[in-house]
């Protein structure tokens, strides 16, 4: 059984609009607290953002299709759930940390509907886990909206007053270590050995009585290759002794992990041949992911051909992960995928698409079109250089009533006219405003992924705007609250 929020209060319980939050406090906390409040105590607001999180049930376990909300044991509220996600990455927080303001912190617990001193109530790590993967990236993206439509609200913006937007994109990095041929084969091969050894124990089948001692045997070819690598040798005869040295340390490498691929299919036959076999889709995607870096490395190291790029793969545990070199300073290459944003006038993120195998200017037109169906007021949209082409330049046009998209290379007499006016000028020196928004997403937790797979990459990205946009609105509001403290400044006489 679920429900959005308790409605009955329970004794010693502050009413959540009754909160009273620290006006001088400079911390993230506050901020977004005072977001949340704002969304909690505008009633038809809350209301449709209810509405939203009902939505927000798990998976019937062996069944398609959502649990019933009205049946079983008691779950965790989903206001509980929203205030949890956007206070993680707001303040860039692992689940440990969570669970220690969700339990310690007197503030957050009034938030989450506990009472200050008679509720002994005490969230468990992976009840925390569990739930916050109910978010999906559609669900968060609508409350995202309504965030953004509150924070308008509250600016007092005429809905006739249009929106000016800049886009951008930036990488967000994936949980993965730099990627070599011999450590991603290193890492399959692990894999392998580990889920033969395991599945061996459960159904008693004999093979894998040393897996441990395996592990260290192929530990060990793994670090010769690389100190083979590391050595550095001047005379020109000692250079080709340690090239031959080191394709003769990946010949046996190779053959010492297809002796344990054998040996793994060999378990897996046995696996598929019990009356009840266990599911060996993981295994199966192990010994794939193994057999493709033996095929690589046999390619590049021992006949000398090079590999094309999109025949690589960057992480076994991450396979969405891109190799993408932006040419900043300092970062040559970066792990991860890329992330673009469109953030308005008032610095509130109105929406953003993680770009899998997609460049800036395969993103400018699909990112506008969603932007403008979610807020139909878009009138200008900023870019960089990298988001131009031809056909951007004309198809923008017919969505936006100004497009702030300066051309490559040469301009013509009609594309100087066109980046001369006011106008354009205006907004394009505006457009370096994105920086701050792509920091501030960064510096609160959008500089890493620490979740896995590419449905948790997409789920933490949106949790993150989210949570920036409630902070934003919590900041409008309280900068809001500290003029009417200050009232009006008198002249001097």
């Amino acid at each position: 059984m679920r429900t959005v929020i308790d409605a009955q209060m329970k004794f010693g319980q502050t009413n959540i609009a009754d909160l009273v939050l620290d006006p001088k406090s400079r911390d993230d906390i506050p901020q977004l607290l005072r977001g949340l409040q704002h969304i909690y105590t505008d009633l038809p607001r809350r209301e449709r953002v209810f509405k939203i999180l009902e939505e927000l049930l798990p998976e019937r376990v062996g069944v398609e299709g959502k649990a019933n909300p009205n049946t079983g044991r008691p779950g965790m509220a989903q206001w509980t759930i929203l205030v949890l996600g956007v206070l993680r990455l707001c303040l860039n927080a692992d689940y440990d940390r969570l669970q220690e303001l969700a339990n310690q912190h007197a503030t957050i617990r009034q938030m989450l509907g506990h009472s200050d001193w008679a509720d002994e109530y005490r969230y468990e790590l992976q009840t925390l886990k569990d739930n916050l993967r109910l978010f999906t990236p559609e669900i968060l993206g609508r409350i995202s909206q309504e965030v953004v439509n509150a924070g308008h609200q509250a600016l007092k913006k005429s809905p006739d007053e249009g929106l000016n937007a800049r886009c951008d994109s930036f990488v967000v990095e994936t949980n993965v270590h730099f990627p070599t041929d011999i450590n991603l084969l290193h890492d399959a091969v692990r894999k392998v050995i580990a889920g033969g050894a395991d599945r061996s124990e459960e159904h008693g089948l004999s093979g894998w009585r040393q897996s441990a001692y395996h592990l260290r045997q192929f530990k060990k070819g793994h670090r010769r290759i690389q100190k083979l690598k590391h050595s550095t040798a001047k005379d020109e005869a000692k250079r080709k002794a340690q090239q031959e040295d080191i394709q003769q340390a990946h010949r046996d490498y190779l053959e010492q992990a297809e002796g344990y691929l054998a040996r793994a299919r060999d378990t897996r036959a046995q696996l598929a041949n019990l009356p009840t076999p266990p599911q060996l889709s993981l295994l199966d995607g192990y010994l794939k992911h193994a057999e493709r870096q033996i095929g690589q490395i046999r390619r590049r190291v021992l006949q000398g051909e090079s590999i094309p790029h999109d025949e690589k793969v960057f992480s076994i545990f991450q396979p969405h992960t891109e190799w993408i070199s932006k040419g900043k300073a300092g970062v040559p290459v970066e792990l991860g995928l890329r992330v673009c944003v469109v953030e308005d006038q008032h610095r509130f993120i109105l929406h953003h698409q993680v770009m899998e195998k997609t460049t800036d200017d395969q993103v400018a037109v699909p990112i506008t079109q969603q932007a403008k169906e979610r807020f139909p007021c878009l009138a200008a949209v900023s870019f960089d250089k990298g988001f131009h082409s031809p056909a951007n330049q004309a198809e923008l046009k017919q969505h936006l009533e100004q497009v702030v998209l300066a051309k490559k290379g040469r301009l013509s007499a009609v594309d100087k006219a066109r980046e001369s006016d006011p106008e354009f000028i205006r907004l394009r020196r505006q457009h370096s405003a994105v920086e701050s928004a792509i920091n501030a997403l960064e510096a609160h937790g959008l500089d890493f992924c620490p979740d896995h797979g590419l449905d948790g990459f997409k789920r933490y990205v949106a949790l993150a705007v989210l949570a920036r946009n409630i902070q934003r609105l919590g900041a409008v509001l309280r900068e809001q609250a500290a003029k009417r403290r200050r009232g009006p400044y008198k002249k001097a006489a």
